[in-house]
């Protein structure tokens, strides 16, 4: 089945929701797509990333206020990916606006470092997490065997991979399941700080002494949005599914616009949570806050923290592997990536060989030690992406101010957007310039690879038989074929409209 030209002048106008065939399906709900938001934010990043935030700020008062207004650039990223979504109402995120407005190559480039690395990384390190804090109770002050924590995360991504496969509702209704877990997580150190300021401990959020401290340094105040900023991260995830979100006209921006500020006031009530049991030094000194809060206020409870650090860890997972996913699979679409990733269970109608594909990817990346060395290179890659995103809207208000906008924006919010990602690139790069330039690397690669197997028409017959299909990574029609016949799917059909 060949694939269709696109123009990358003119986006495809979305299906009509008419007929039933072989296709993803409008499934999720305005419920279904604020918990998935929710659920990809709030992972390990509340219990960790406090303690780098306040490292340079240097106060109190100066960690709220960043953790505040970090919460307001994420909005603004999100008012602006609504935009994008709405003017593209086509599943795959990043990839398919950079495809719409910049063509194809300059997807690939995103879609490439997607494929080979961060994601993969980015699961393995959640998996990771995760199976940390399940065996934290268990072997704590000791650190838990590495064999253990390994097959641990092995049999969270393989339960993850599953859910994914079977079935889309069941995914979103673990979702909906996990982030009222977070949430009531979080909850519970909220309610145990407010106790706390009930009882009189006030003394670190006291005004008079609450920026006691203070950095002098621009520098080190400006990075200390690096660190809360990660910790917000996950909130363009819904645009990675909108062609499965029931009338996403309306549902898309309302997801992130009820999202995105609830994740802003739990994340600084939980932060004046810690600062009631624990002083500036104290929190500095913890490896694990949430957990450091929980041996202090809530004794033999305390086991309830790291067990709730894991389940967000897990939902996190869950979520992302659900919105990630559908990146290869319209990638494959389009034609960069292998076809067989563009296929849908015929009885489940689910992404299975995209999401088997990540998976198996993930689980590769557990077998170094080193993994963690890989976030660095992930936030660069990242707000490079994200940079480069915000920046077609604005290429394409000044190119097509005339196409259709359902949501429009002051062009203030994607130029304050895109100089906020270009700074949080030059942080990423200060800070660790030997990942970013791998990182670097990685994304120059894509321009070769993409030069010789998809951009390369009139190929020699001997490397056609090579390549087969047309498409990056396959190697015969015959493997694709197999795979069909295993994993029982088919392409989505084109002429078909999505239910």
């Amino acid at each position: 089945m060949e694939e269709s030209e696109q123009n990358p002048e003119q986006p495809e106008k979305p299906p009509s929701e008419a007929s039933v065939g072989v296709r993803m399906k409008r499934q999720l709900t305005l419920t279904n797509g604020v918990a998935t938001i929710m659920c990809i934010i709030i992972g390990s990043g509340i219990f960790l990333s406090p303690k780098g935030v306040l490292r340079a700020t240097g106060s109190v008062g100066l960690s709220l206020i960043v953790w505040t207004l970090s919460g307001v650039l994420s909005l603004l990223g999100a008012l602006c990916y609504a935009e994008l979504g709405t003017t593209i109402p086509k599943s795959g995120g990043d990839y398919m606006y950079l495809h719409e407005i910049f063509g194809p190559w300059v997807a690939f480039v995103n879609i490439w470092q997607n494929f080979t690395i961060v994601l993969p990384c980015a699961t393995a390190v959640v998996a990771i997490t995760v199976a940390q804090y399940v065996l934290y109770p268990f072997f704590t002050p000791c650190p838990a065997p590495y064999l253990a924590v390994r097959l641990i995360a092995a049999v969270s991504m393989g339960l993850v991979g599953f859910a994914n496969c079977y079935s889309v509702r069941l995914a979103a209704r673990m979702n909906n399941v996990f982030t009222f877990l977070k949430l009531g997580a979080l909850g519970i150190i909220i309610v145990f700080g407010g106790i706390q300021l009930a009882r009189g401990h006030t003394d670190n959020l006291d005004p008079a002494n609450a920026f006691d401290g203070t950095t002098s340094s621009v520098g080190d105040a400006m990075v200390s949005f690096y660190s809360a900023l990660w910790a917000y991260s996950g909130w363009q995830s819904l645009n990675a599914v909108v062609e499965e979100l029931k009338n996403p006209t309306r549902n898309l921006p309302l997801c992130l616009a009820i999202s995105v500020p609830l994740v802003t006031v739990v994340y600084v009530l939980t932060n004046i949570a810690y600062f009631t049991a624990m002083s500036p030094a104290e929190l500095l000194a913890s490896d694990a806050v949430a957990v450091t809060f929980a041996n202090r206020l809530m004794g033999t409870m305390s086991w309830v923290i790291p067990l709730a650090v894991a389940v967000s860890a897990f939902g996190t997972l869950l979520c992302s592997t659900f919105a990630n996913s559908r990146n290869w699979m319209v990638a494959a679409r389009e034609g960069t990536l292998p076809r067989i990733l563009s296929m849908i269970q015929i009885d489940r109608l689910t992404p299975a060989p995209a999401v088997i594909l990540r998976i198996v990817f993930a689980l590769l990346m557990l077998i170094p030690d080193d993994v963690y060395k890989v976030l660095n290179l992930m936030g660069f890659v990242s707000w490079l992406s994200q940079a480069a995103t915000v920046s077609g809207l604005l290429w394409w208000r000044y190119k097509k101010p005339d196409l259709p906008r359902p949501i429009k924006l002051n062009l203030a919010i994607p130029v304050l957007f895109v100089l906020l990602s270009l700074f949080m690139v030059v942080v990423s790069f200060v800070s660790a310039p030997v990942e970013c330039s791998i990182g670097l690397s990685i994304l120059a690669s894509a321009v070769p690879v993409y030069a010789v197997f998809v951009h390369w028409k009139n190929k020699p017959v001997w490397f056609m038989s090579f390549e087969g299909q047309n498409s990056l990574f396959i190697s015969t029609c015959y493997v694709t074929t197999r795979l069909q016949l295993i994993l029982n799917v088919v392409p989505q059909d084109p002429t078909v409209k999505i239910k």
